[in-house]
């Protein structure tokens, strides 16, 4: 009975040891052969479509989720008291091919020069954007091999490559002035790294999120 015991406890033992190696290897070969984050997410170049001049909307035919072609008419401005030459001013032209992603804008509005009425985005040429600590960003280089999950489709995977290394971080462009004095706390910074998306056969959302996995060896 008591030689029964040893074996069952040498065996639990021997079974928690290799469970404890097992997760260690794991742990090892993940961070020795790959860089990863889940601080990623699809996004895309976004285009404004922005009046030349200040005047009513009289025109305006747009809906978000349409696709639109570079120099298509998406709205028209009322004239009042202007020559005929100006007119073109009055026609607000898409900028871009690609789909409108935010109308903000309405018939009879008055809108002025500057003021975005459309965001339009090419979904054609979207990419991932991963924020990666600066511990780690000696390790990765352009055009690393890059494995994708994005939340929207959590039981496919993608493929990438790095396009691009940020040359600042996250924080320099932080609405957030730096502090100055008082208690110091160290943060690790982080870079943003822009991924290039190989064709991916679904329509996929800029701003959902991702886990990125780049091969650094």
């Amino acid at each position: 009975m008591l030689e029964k015991r040893k074996i069952l406890i040498f065996g639990i033992l021997a079974i928690m040891v290799i469970s404890m190696a097992g997760v260690g290897f794991y742990y090892w070969y993940q961070n020795t052969y790959y860089v990863s984050t889940e601080d990623a997410r699809v996004a895309a170049e976004i285009v404004r479509a922005t009046p030349q001049i200040t005047g009513k909307l009289i025109q305006f035919d747009v809906q978000e989720g349409q696709i639109v072609q570079k120099g298509q008419i998406i709205g028209r401005q009322e004239m009042v008291s202007s020559p005929n030459s100006n007119l073109e001013l009055a026609i607000i032209r898409a900028p871009i091919s690609g789909t409108v992603l935010k109308k903000q804008g309405n018939v009879d509005e008055v809108v002025s020069p500057g003021q975005p009425l459309v965001m339009l985005a090419n979904m054609n040429e979207l990419y991932v954007t991963a924020n990666i600590e600066e511990t780690k960003l000696g390790r990765v280089k352009p055009g690393g091999i890059v494995e994708i999950t994005i939340d929207e489709y959590p039981d496919r995977s993608f493929s990438g490559r790095v396009e691009s290394i940020g040359q600042a971080t996250a924080a320099t462009f932080s609405l957030l002035p730096a502090a100055t004095g008082g208690n110091f706390t160290k943060v690790v910074q982080k870079v943003p790294v822009k991924i290039s998306l190989s064709k991916t056969g679904v329509g996929l959302l800029p701003g959902t999120s991702a886990i990125i996995k780049i091969h650094v060896k």
